[in-house]
């Protein structure tokens, strides 16, 4: 098992400067061996965390009917409503075993209108706090992550707001994922999360339900994750490592099959991306890339 390094956020934000250089340092650090992290600090409350987990267990415990009419069409899957099996990873033989919801940005500027769809929302009493409460998680993690970005743009040399500039008003995603126990007629190989790297800048990872989450080391062999109470688990994706210059390394990581007592999983990941007219590299938009690797991950 992997004991992650922890940076230590509140340090970086409010602390002195060897305070500042020391998280900056264990954070780069961090990503150009493992490509993952932990943070501490970061201030977002435990029981938001806990009130997401709550309205995200009943959405997805409605009848599967009414899930599909939160489905929306020509989003790639990133708005809305994706029905279990709805994604495979890129050069996986079968389906994930998941479903999962996705909220984007709720104020969209009007040059981005055409490249964003609009947040759809359920209509059942019962989740009349969904809406409230997911979008109260994501400006909470949109901060946290842009203070993540900001340490890494001084690890990479370059001025401390340019990856933050880069995600401002981005088409950043909070994603709500329920694994159902794993069915009795599973296909052969499938498994929660099958080993993919992330599209985005960095994701960060509130604490699931319960285990799974393996990274593969550069020795190719996988190993779980480990992470305390209260921390975040951060990622780097493949629009930091192509914007680093390889730098910094976009990890293979895996959600397993529970080998123990067959339990649902639930998980919240948010996935920051940069503004859809930013360039990774020279004739490489976000947009671009974005559309392209949504649609290779859709689900036939």
């Amino acid at each position: 098992m992997i004991t992650l390094p922890v940076v230590d956020l509140g340090a970086f934000r409010d602390g002195p400067p060897a305070a500042r250089a020391d998280a900056v340092r264990r954070f780069g650090d961090a990503f150009r061996v493992y490509g993952f992290a932990t943070l501490a600090g970061h201030g977002v409350p435990r029981s938001l965390f806990a009130d997401v987990f709550a309205e995200g267990a009943r959405l997805f415990a409605m009848p599967d009917a009414d899930k599909r009419r939160l489905m929306v069409p020509g989003s790639d899957g990133n708005r809305g409503y994706v029905p279990f099996g709805g994604e495979r990873a890129v050069g996986a033989k079968v389906n994930d075993l998941k479903e999962f919801f996705h909220v984007g940005p709720e104020r969209i500027r009007p040059e981005h209108a055409p490249y964003y769809q609009a947040n759809v929302w359920p209509e059942d009493p019962a989740l009349a706090r969904f809406r409230e409460v997911t979008l109260t998680l994501y400006g909470a993690l949109e901060a946290v992550a842009h203070t993540a970005l900001r340490a890494l743009a001084l690890y990479l040399d370059r001025d401390e707001g340019e990856l933050v500039a880069m995600a401002d008003g981005g088409n950043s995603v909070l994603r709500l994922i329920h694994y159902p126990s794993v069915p009795a007629d599973a296909p052969r190989g499938a498994v929660r999360a099958a080993a993919h790297e992330d599209i985005n800048l960095i994701t960060l990872l509130a604490e699931s339900t319960t285990g799974g989450l393996e990274v593969k080391t550069t020795e190719g062999t996988f190993v779980p994750v480990s992470s305390l109470e209260g921390q975040l688990v951060v990622n780097a994706g493949d629009m930091l490592q192509l914007l680093s210059g390889g730098r910094i390394r976009s990890t293979t990581h895996r959600v397993v099959n529970p080998t123990g007592a067959n339990v649902p999983r639930y998980s919240v990941p948010f996935f920051t991306h940069p503004r859809p007219e930013v360039e990774l590299v020279p004739g490489v938009r976000t947009h671009d890339f974005l559309t392209e690797r949504l649609r290779a991950i859709a689900a036939g």
